[in-house]
């Protein structure tokens, strides 16, 4: 009996070390890239190439689009990269779009300038905490508050337009400020913004779908920042028609514990 004691100890022994703490690096990796996406975004608002910077942070979206769902496609999800995914949102759709509209126009305003940019700036981060700790009681089909990534895209779309048309700065300053002020404060509302995580990208479609991607696709080749800047509009005031839309009909119309397997917090956000 006490030689075959001796014998399991190795083994348990082994099969410990080999339970080592790592890191998925196919995720991470597009976590990271998005990251360099915003860092990329601030360089280039400081050298005053604002469509570049523009260009980074639209970049940074596509690939932070892409991170969660090649996390779940491999089964590589991880509380490590959903930290990660965090911090780097906050750089590229917090940091990055309030430092890009203060260079270009909103210093030219004083105080009301960087109070702006310090507005958005805070709301992504406040946007990006409670949906940290909102996961679990929200319903899966919206956002609650406009997404960061959208409030950047609003942020950005608008100076890439105005550059791409040669627009100053001084003369749209104080338009900045306000879609400055309303994507960063449609992040931190109640209002539902529909979420598009109920399509399941392993479902076959039908052929006639594949067209209308394609189409889709030329369409924002026909001239990118228009048209991304557009769809962003539309989408910046669809929460704010979704909550219209349900308060008419005396539905609620918080995104909070609206899932029926979701355990009620009925104290959150009403």
């Amino acid at each position: 009996m006490h030689d075959g004691h001796e014998d399991e100890m190795p083994a348990e022994g082994v099969v410990v070390r080999k339970r080592r703490k790592g890191i998925y690096i196919l995720p991470n990796l597009f976590t990271l890239a998005a990251l360099f996406g915003g860092f990329y975004a601030i360089v280039m608002a400081m050298n005053g190439r604002f469509d570049l910077a523009a260009v980074g942070v639209f970049s940074a979206m596509v690939l932070d689009s892409l991170d969660g769902r090649v996390a779940r496609m491999t089964n590589t999800q991880s509380a490590f990269g959903e930290q990660m995914d965090s911090l780097s949102d906050m750089v590229s759709f917090g940091a990055a779009p309030a430092l890009i509209a203060y260079e270009w126009a909103l210093k030219g305003l004083g105080r009301w300038g960087w109070i702006a940019a310090f507005v958005y700036c805070a709301c992504a981060a406040l946007r990006l905490a409670r949906f940290n700790v909102n996961t679990g009681v929200v319903d899966k089909r919206y956002f609650q508050g406009l997404p960061s990534p959208a409030a950047a895209a609003l942020v950005t779309g608008f100076i890439w337009i105005m550059t791409e048309s040669q627009i100053k700065p001084y003369d749209v300053s104080w338009v900045m400020f306000g879609v400055a002020l309303y994507a960063g404060l449609t992040m931190v509302t109640n209002v539902p913004f529909y979420s598009f995580k109920d399509i399941q990208m392993k479902k076959s479609v039908p052929f006639a779908v594949i067209v209308l991607i394609a189409l889709g696709i030329a369409v924002v080749n026909i001239h990118p920042p228009i048209v991304l800047f557009a769809v962003f509009v539309i989408y910046g005031l669809s929460g704010y028609v979704i909550y219209g839309w349900r308060k008419a009909r005396g539905e609620r119309a918080s995104v909070i514990s609206t899932s029926t397997d979701e355990p009620e917090e009925s104290g959150l956000h009403r």
